[in-house]
């Protein structure tokens, strides 16, 4: 098994990271920080005769470095009850990828890989963070990824998530889990 995480937060060493660095102790995992790299929005181009075209940004790399993992930990903190904007803006282009032909297989490559989702927010996110599991339940079941599972965390300020202890308790459940398949 070999296990990415994609990071979609915007705080270095925020309350998602922290959650999230609990689940991966002492599993080998391939972190990738989606602010570290330049992903432009969908144009979306799907009923165009020309096609998508590539936005000539860093995109490529990141789902060249997720797709030979067949685990992937989708970490994000929970901004306005959804996803951050960056993790959308990723997934959104998973349209174009559909389409690409230098990825013929993306949607089969992507229905060998087992998802977990693990985010954090301030506001009630045992409860109001359900709509965006759901989101992302809706797109695994479109590119036919297994959805194992997701960890929803309180934490609004820095270090907060620490205190949940439903969160750690599932995390640290999580990474026994990981560590078993290893």
């Amino acid at each position: 098994m070999t296990v990415a995480v994609i990071y979609g937060g915007n705080r270095p060493n925020g309350n998602t990271e922290l959650l999230t660095d609990l689940v991966i102790k002492g599993v080998k995992v391939e972190k990738i920080y989606l602010g570290d790299f330049h992903i432009e929005p969908i144009m979306d181009m799907r009923h165009e005769e020309i096609g998508f075209q590539d936005s000539k940004d860093d995109y490529y790399t990141v789902i060249n470095r997720i797709l030979p993992h067949d685990t992937i930990l989708f970490a994000t903190p929970i901004y306005w009850y959804s996803m951050t904007g960056i993790m959308k803006n990723f997934i959104d282009r998973w349209s174009q990828m559909l389409r690409d032909a230098n990825y013929p297989d993306f949607k089969g490559k992507m229905a060998s890989k087992k998802a977990y989702v693990i985010a954090v927010g301030g506001d009630s996110p045992t409860i109001k963070g359900l709509p965006m599991i759901q989101q992302f339940q809706y797109i695994f079941d479109f590119v036919a990824v297994n959805f194992a599972g997701y960890i929803l965390g309180a934490g609004n300020k820095p270090g907060d998530t620490l205190t949940d202890k439903n969160a750690l308790y599932a995390g640290t459940e999580l990474n026994k889990q990981l560590l078993a398949r290893e």
